[in-house]
């Protein structure tokens, strides 16, 4: 059912080649290339990216974990994701014995969620300006998933923080990397807009704490995380907690 989505969606991005088309350079990686980062970025990305390992511009990966859609349910997900670029995101669970089914995205400078119950039910369907601002947020926050794009983005920091701004479709947006002594990732912290728990829409810290890594091929990344929205209200923000199983980088 996910691969049924995946190859339609896989449309032309902003720069003419499709999401699966996007390949990195075949430049390996060394630390004389992170010499011009701040403190923490440089320790972050030596402990995530081994000597000479191709620099990918994205990466495939298949995930299994908790969702929570009112209450927590287990799912299955592929994901095509190019920092800087874009991203596809199919997945299914269910509620009871039926399945839900569909795909968040952002291709073409656009988002989109597209979302059904069983095979013919429409659930969700939404385009339009917040839902493309709110996948361009989501966007630079899973850019810690392919390290080696370190050079698509800003960087200002110290020895403990790294903040990392992307350039997305003219749009800014800023992630704030904590990193411990190690390099690994612990988590991150950014402004993003969206509209959580029907709060409304604008910008509510969006929090990702870091809690297992792993290793695929050269590159070492977050492999399980929990996701939350901080709307200030004191409740449990906390809806998505997914595991990286495979990690395929291009």
């Amino acid at each position: 059912m996910i691969e049924l989505f995946l190859a339609p969606l896989a449309m032309s991005t902003h720069t003419g080649r499709t999401l699966s088309e996007v390949r990195g350079s075949s430049e390996p990686f060394s630390p004389a290339l992170i010499e011009s980062l701040p403190p923490a970025a440089r320790r972050w990305i030596t402990h995530a990216v081994a000597g000479g390992t191709p620099m990918a511009a994205a990466v495939r990966l298949e995930m299994s974990g908790q969702i929570r859609l009112g209450s927590w349910r287990p799912f299955t997900a592929v994901q095509l994701l190019a920092p800087a670029t874009g991203f596809i995101w199919a997945a299914t669970t269910r509620i009871g014995p039926v399945p839900i089914s569909g795909y968040d995205r952002f291709t073409a400078g656009t988002g989109e969620m597209r979302w059904r119950l069983g095979e013919f039910i429409p659930m969700v369907s939404a385009t339009g300006r917040d839902v493309s601002d709110s996948a361009i947020g989501r966007l630079a926050g899973e850019s810690i998933f392919v390290p080696t794009t370190f050079p698509l983005a800003r960087w200002r920091g110290d020895e403990i923080l790294a903040s990392a701004t992307w350039t997305v479709a003219g749009r800014e947006e800023t992630v704030r990397l904590d990193i411990a002594e190690d390099g690994a990732l612990r988590g991150l912290r950014m402004l993003r807009w969206g509209n959580p728990d029907g709060h409304g829409f604008g910008r509510y810290p969006f929090i990702v704490t870091v809690e297992a890594e792993r290793r695929f091929g050269g590159m070492t990344i977050a492999s399980r995380i929990g996701a939350r929205w901080d709307t200030g209200t004191g409740s449990d923000g906390e809806f998505f907690r997914p595991e990286i199983i495979g990690a395929h980088f291009a």
